[in-house]
């Protein structure tokens, strides 16, 4: 066959690959046909799931501020404070305690379970000065000074690496002069964990600042992860990275958009959320029958996915197929402009002074054991890394299992009264 030939043949399949990634990635994250808030109401979604997270606690009869905090390169960031809970008989017990979500997801996260099983509700009522952060790009904090997201590529060249430098310290700092106390208390959910480490690492003194981090199932390295959906998602945006930049999708898997919109219609309806929507839950992780109660999944789904960057997901699966826990990789030539070095520099998360306490499931196929005992010797100052006795128990479990309140939130709320006065 002459080269031209076969030249134009190959031409013509990468135009066509392009085209088909610009398509789908259009309907993935594009809105097509809106759903009002009214249209949903009658086609019976719950309510809960229509509601944000000032209306949700408002619900239910508990009071939350929103908090506008601004980093140093300009994001703004929501916060969300939950004063002393309905059902709190004691005083406001101090330092304030952050609440950290993980990837994809908002500060909804911790409401979605519900009064007796949400860790927002657990925790106010029990007492502690609750803040819930939203990392840059979810819909809560989907803002910034200068870039518009919808139209500045910029705003979305960030990942973990950017959401721990900036981010976390910049809520910590907001809260801390906000209360006028001297530390908090952190507790982080797999990302919110691992952004915190990053944090430790590049912030000299930002630890300083912390009483107590407790990792809910944290992520830092991702070696072992057994999901294959997961492993394979992200491997698809890393490969596409390149491809999907050049034709303008940075942001991804956004709340409002038609993925998310497409998920939350079909999952809203009883018999489809425990058949269709339970069972690819646990397909994403892994199975645990019963945990989370079928009207739990109705209502996740009306707010996550909550937006992120493609980037942030290409780090992620950078993260799997390293045995460190290490900065973004931009590949030979542009790490060792940006690091001095071919290969990304570790983080050390020997800076991660703070007393640590780990709660960990043995049926996590996204942040597997074998990487929590990888981190508990590399952190100096664990004081409890401990296996839920559940032994079905996975990372899904951690927000929205309904026996939070029964295997988790008592270890919780052990170490932070420790940590804690009124």
């Amino acid at each position: 066959m002459p080269v031209a030939v076969m030249a134009s043949k190959g031409y013509t399949v990468n135009f066509l690959i392009l085209t088909c990634v610009v398509i789908v990635s259009y309907f993935i994250n594009r809105p097509l046909f809106p759903i009002k808030i009214e249209t949903k109401k009658s086609l019976g979604y719950p309510r809960d799931s229509l509601l944000n997270f000032t209306e949700l606690t408002g619900e239910y009869g508990y009071v939350s501020e929103e908090h506008i905090v601004t980093t140093e390169d300009g994001y703004l960031l929501t916060m969300f404070r939950m004063g002393k809970g309905k059902n709190c008989k004691g005083n406001l017990m101090s330092p304030p305690v952050i609440l950290m979500h993980g990837l994809l997801q908002s500060s909804d996260v911790w409401l979605d379970a519900g009064p007796n099983a949400g860790l927002a509700y657990l925790l106010s009522d029990a007492c502690y000065d609750l803040w819930t952060g939203n990392q840059r790009g979810n819909y809560y904090s989907r803002s910034h000074k200068h870039l518009d997201p919808d139209k500045d590529a910029k705003f979305w060249e960030f990942s973990v690496d950017e959401i721990g430098y900036y981010d976390i310290p910049v809520m910590i700092d907001y809260v801390l002069e906000y209360t006028g106390s001297k530390k908090v208390n952190y507790i982080g959910y797999s990302q919110g964990s691992g952004t915190f480490y990053i944090m430790c690492s590049e912030r000299p003194g930002s630890c300083d600042k912390v009483n107590l981090q407790i990792g809910l199932a944290p992520a830092a390295r991702q070696t072992n992860t057994k999901s294959v959906p997961y492993r394979l998602m992200l491997k698809t945006f890393e490969t596409l990275w390149t491809v999907l930049d050049k034709t303008g999708v940075q942001e991804v898997l956004s709340k409002g958009a038609f993925s998310q919109e497409f998920v939350a219609f079909f999952c809203q309806f009883p018999m489809l959320s425990n058949s269709v929507c339970g069972t690819a839950e646990a397909l994403f992780d892994s199975n645990h029958p019963g945990s989370i109660t079928n009207e739990t999944t109705r209502v996740l789904f009306g707010h996550f996915p909550a937006g992120t960057s493609v980037k942030n997901l290409v780090r992620y699966s950078q993260s799997m197929h390293s045995p460190n826990f290490e900065k973004f990789d931009y590949g030979k030539e542009k790490n060792l402009e940006l690091y001095g070095s071919e290969v990304p520099p570790l983080y050390n998360l020997k800076a991660v002074t703070v007393p640590v306490v780990i709660l960990y499931g043995r049926n996590d196929y996204l942040v597997d054991p074998k990487d929590i005992a990888w981190l508990r010797k590399k952190l100096p100052n664990v004081l409890e890394s401990e296996e839920v006795k559940d032994p079905l128990w996975n990372h899904l479990d951690v927000p929205y299992s309904q026996y939070t309140s029964e295997l988790i939130f008592p270890k919780i709320n052990e170490y932070l009264l420790k940590y804690s006065e009124t």
